[in-house]
């Protein structure tokens, strides 16, 4: 999911908890972008609960492993041979050994005492895969457009989650227990990256872990100003391969005829369509609909048009 700015919001955190040694770490996956690593990095090694760190390179041009090494030795460096995109991600929580697993990106930190309440939370509900944090952008700690949607979401609430049950999250605004993330999979390869986390979402629910929106757990997201060029294409193409992947197939049929007609005029849906197609038998050899309870609770978010 993308992030944008809105309304002002408070700072105010959880009550400043204690360190949890050794239950959480953190891993960032980035390319070609050193220096703004450099910040998040500044901001994960001064959190109280002195978290590990771990980066994973997605074959950076730039210096971004070295800078990684001569300023910040504390900090393991998982270095791909390749840009996996999103699956960098995987590498780096089958890499780390902590039970619970936070997310930054390389623009995104999060909030002092954040994880250590994140951690109290996921140990108090056994069955919570996945907690969506509460995100605020940029210097100003706007607070993101999302955090509206994940708190109202249609969903329904668990008597044993958190908070409200969601189907999605900000990607650098998530921590996740390992286990449960590993059962899932984890990002799916099809993917590669843009708007992936809605089908982790799904795949989560659909093996029975719940995914909650939890706003006293607070990231900070500091996102360079300017268009994300390609974003809007990947998002269009994965949200179909989604649907072909995890849907119904008149739905995935008629996400399909409603892209195509989109194609015919705008270059943007075009891009996502040829993608699309490119990715799709892969996509049809891992095709595993959704459970009838999950889908039901897609159908919902779509009703809302938060879906």
């Amino acid at each position: 999911m993308t992030s944008a700015t809105g309304d002002e919001a408070k700072t105010a955190g959880p009550p400043r908890e204690a360190p949890v040694p050794g239950s959480v770490g953190v891993v960032i996956a980035t390319r070609d972008r050193a220096e703004s690593l450099a910040v998040t990095l500044r901001h994960l090694l001064e959190l109280p609960e002195r978290p590990p760190v771990l980066v994973v390179d997605n074959a950076s041009s730039d210096h971004t492993r070295s800078m990684v090494a001569e300023r910040f030795p504390e900090v393991r460096l998982l270095a791909l041979p390749a840009n996996r995109g999103a699956l960098a991600r995987n590498e780096g929580v089958r890499a780390m050994d902590t039970p619970y697993i936070a997310f930054s990106d390389d623009d995104s930190w999060w909030q002092p005492g954040a994880l250590a309440h994140a951690v109290r939370i996921l140990e108090d509900h056994p069955r919570l895969g996945l907690l969506a944090a509460r995100t605020l952008v940029g210097p100003r700690n706007r607070s993101d457009p999302l955090n509206a949607a994940l708190a109202d979401s249609p969903v329904g609430r668990a008597r044993d989650l958190p908070g409200p049950d969601v189907l999605g999250y900000l990607g650098c605004a998530a921590v996740a227990r390992r286990r449960a993330y590993l059962d899932a999979g984890g990002y799916h390869p099809v993917l590669f990256f843009g708007g992936e986390e809605t089908l982790l979402a799904y795949d989560l629910a659909a093996r029975g872990w719940g995914v909650a929106y939890c706003p006293e757990v607070v990231a900070h997201h500091h996102p360079a100003p300017g268009p994300r060029t390609r974003r809007a294409a990947r998002v269009l193409r994965n949200e179909l391969l989604t649907a072909w992947l995890r849907r119904p197939l008149p739905t995935a049929l008629r996400r399909t005829a409603a892209l195509a007609a989109a194609a015919r005029t705008d270059a943007t849906a075009r891009q996502a369509l040829g993608g699309a197609v490119a990715r799709l038998p892969a996509a049809l050899r891992c095709r595993e609909p959704l459970p009838a309870h999950v889908e039901g609770a897609v159908r919902r978010l779509e009703a809302r048009g938060t879906a």
